[in-house]
């Protein structure tokens, strides 16, 4: 079992980092310690999702547990069952974006609460490597497929935790009532035509079944049937050049917006009228924005990346801007904290009260839906007051010796306004910027914003200098 255990989740190269050995202990370590006696399992299309699914299930079953799956879905989709079904414990199959070759564990407690690298993976990562040293045997060369949909049990391995009694399987569908959910969110649709990318994720599925329902949207699909090899691009939106089919169709359909899925419809980007993408943090201010008329007054979260617009279009509309770190666990965390009603993210996920303060990509096109119907004109006239800065947008940045770069940046801008968040921010009048240590990758990241665009560029010029006088070795990451 190779270093699989991150700071939001588990994953790494199938099999030789991730295999069902390690699925199986997984799947029996979350069980004791969550003390759970009900686990829901999902899977996204991956070719090694289905056996890894499995054995997750034996490892929970062996710990006691009554383990229901739902299949081949999306991570929004089991959020909806732990919380609809009152599961004591959900696990989601899936590496998200990243490349056919890696695959890995999204975990949650009660409610969809996520198990992170703060709080609960290292637990879990002790009792693995405690309990289980050596590779338990799984059930049939990685775990066989149960007898029959809705079988009582799963084959049993030769060895289970001492004194657990077995739990037990079966299959659950929640398609339908999953979809009768996201269509009530609809308000006043209105005749628009939509391109969906879903990146031959899971998506798919969902996305026709929604549109099935709401007569007004026209749908143009793209790459929407789901294939674990990702035959025409990565599915992941933060990435241009996988957004230029939906471009294209988004101009030779004449439609009113594109939207493109990641692999497992936890995060999503937009194309206006005219092929232009839309920055993440803007479709966060157009979002606030539609929720604050319905509902003004409302605590609103952004990411500490966010443009400076975002705060300005929250506090302008009588919103409460609460500004967070990066992350999914923390900003979960603290949008329960402040019961708040919605909260955005740079890398393109959006956090609702509505779906139990968890993100969800299908929700947020719908919401930009309503938002296009409200307002009854074209993206990208809704989108151009907000334009008011210049950015660079997230520069990744290979280093060696990050603890030089942040000496360096400190000590040529002790005279800016410094915060440590998440990082390290500093602000002056007419710019900022905010570099952090990913905890996903090896790198560095760099956001910086001007009030004008050669400020931006020279800024950030004179920022990539410091960094590169203190860490010869930078490289630009595309």
């Amino acid at each position: 079992m190779g270093n699989i255990f991150k700071a939001y989740d588990i994953r790494g190269a199938y099999p030789d980092e991730l295999d069902e050995s390690a699925a199986w202990k997984i799947g029996a370590a979350l069980v004791k310690l969550l003390k759970a006696k009900s686990v829901v399992i999902g899977q996204d299309m991956r070719p090694s999702s289905s056996s890894l699914a499995r054995a997750f299930a034996e490892g929970a079953i062996s710990s006691g547990a009554s383990v229901s799956d739902i299949g081949m879905a999306t991570t929004p989709m089991l959020y909806y069952a732990i919380i609809e079904g009152n599961f004591d414990a959900g696990a989601m199959v899936t590496a998200s974006h990243l490349p056919p070759g890696s695959n890995g564990l999204k975990l949650s407690r009660e409610k969809a609460i996520p198990l992170s690298g703060a709080q609960g993976l290292p637990a879990l990562e002790r009792m693995v490597k405690e309990e289980w040293p050596e590779q338990p045997p799984i059930g049939a060369s990685g775990g066989a497929p149960c007898t029959a949909p809705g079988s009582a049990a799963l084959p049993a391995p030769e060895t289970a935790p001492s004194g657990a009694a077995r739990g037990s399987y079966r299959t659950i569908s929640l398609m339908d009532t999953y979809i009768d959910t996201l269509a009530g969110f609809v308000h006043h649709p209105k005749p628009l035509k939509v391109v969906v990318d879903a990146g031959n994720g899971t998506a798919g599925p969902e996305v026709f079944a929604l549109f099935e329902k709401i007569p007004d949207w026209t749908l143009i699909p793209l790459y929407t049937v789901p294939d674990g090899i990702s035959p025409h691009h990565v599915a992941n939106p933060l990435i241009l050049s996988t957004l230029r089919d939906l471009q294209a169709a988004v101009i030779k359909e004449e439609a009113d917006l594109g939207v493109a899925f990641d692999g497992d419809c936890d995060r999503c980007g937009f194309i206006d009228e005219n092929g232009v993408k839309i920055p993440e943090d803007l479709v966060t201010a157009l979002i606030a924005e539609f929720f604050l008329t319905r509902e003004p007054g409302s605590t609103i979260l952004y990411d500490l990346r966010s443009s400076k617009t975002v705060p300005g279009t929250i506090t302008r509309l009588g919103g409460k801007a609460v500004r967070c770190r990066v992350g999914h666990a923390f900003i979960k965390a603290r949008m329960r904290q402040e019961n708040a009603l919605f909260a955005g993210e740079l890398s393109g996920h959006y956090y609702y009260r509505d779906t139990g303060f968890t993100d969800n990509a299908m929700y947020t096109m719908i919401q930009m839906l309503n938002y296009l119907a409200l307002k009854n004109m074209p993206l990208s006239r809704i989108v151009l007051p907000l334009k008011k800065y210049s950015s660079t947008g997230e520069i990744n940045l290979q280093v060696k010796d990050k603890d030089a770069i942040w000496a360096a940046l400190e000590t040529t801008y002790k005279d800016g306004q410094k915060d440590y968040l998440d990082g390290l921010t500093v602000e002056y009048k007419s710019w900022w910027f905010n570099i952090r240590a990913s905890n996903t990758e090896p790198v560095m990241r760099l956001n910086l914003e001007a009030q004008e665009l050669n400020t931006m560029e020279e800024k950030r010029d004179e920022v990539f200098k410091v960094i590169k006088k203190a860490d010869p070795s930078l490289v630009l990451m595309a």
